[in-house]
């Protein structure tokens, strides 16, 4: 895994008075957790963005705050809802022999090669991501998942599919590895199937973020952050 470093500055401008710092290109932040107090920081935009884009909330973070360093994951990111924009991030203090419980993306591999889509049916992935636990230093950045092999709609890719490194464990102990994460359909049926439950489902596509603005839910929806993250 590729080392993910950040450096931040600490912070003393809060409330109202943060709308300037990101005029000026910053973002504010904070740091909890490993400590009694709380850290408002900040960080430039550009190599902030870049962070958040490679370390998601599943990749540990090296953060350099006035030359103390400390690792980290993050637990909350709040986006601009118009300019997509990163508004703040709320970061999570851990130890390196920390045993950290995350979700970690499942890719599929060889999309539009498998012998499946080469017949003329469809490929859907129905699991994104797994819930497992890990030291820092253990956790994967995905897990990838050959679809090359489906070929007929009894074809499938399960939990049990996926080879989980060494020192990385499944966080419930009673994981169902019979767990679909890939199925085969023909595309009448799944058309047939689509039409079925069209207007059956709603989603929710927005939360209030942490500036007190509306944001898209699949960006904010996080742990619990702490009272006081300006």
């Amino acid at each position: 895994m590729n080392e993910i470093s950040l450096k931040l500055d600490a912070r003393t401008v809060e409330g109202k008075k943060v709308a300037g710092l990101r005029r000026d290109g910053f973002v504010p932040s904070v740091i909890y957790g490993a400590q009694d107090v709380p850290i408002n920081t900040q960080s430039a935009i550009v190599e902030t963005t870049k962070v958040v884009r490679a370390a998601g909330k599943h990749t540990p973070v090296h953060l350099t705050i006035d030359g103390q360093k400390k690792l980290a994951i993050i637990k909350s990111i709040d986006i601009d809802p118009v300019k997509h924009d990163v508004m703040h991030v709320a970061f999570h203090a851990i130890k390196q022999n920390d045993i950290i419980t995350t979700t970690v993306p499942i890719h599929l591999v060889g999309v539009g090669e498998s012998a499946a889509e080469r017949a003329g049916l469809i490929v859907l992935q129905a699991i994104e991501q797994i819930e497992v636990k890990a030291k820092p230093a253990s956790l994967p950045e995905s897990f990838e998942l050959s679809i090359l092999e489906l070929a007929t709609t009894d074809d499938k890719l399960t939990i049990a599919d996926l080879t989980l490194p060494e020192g990385v464990e499944f966080n419930d102990v009673d994981q169902d590895m019979d767990l679909v994460i890939a199925n085969v359909y023909e595309p009448a049926a799944l058309e047939a199937a689509n039409e079925a439950a069209a207007g059956d489902a709603t989603i929710d596509t927005e939360v209030e973020a942490e500036n007190g603005e509306e944001a898209p839910a699949v960006d904010a929806a996080a742990a619990t952050k702490p009272e006081e993250t300006k």
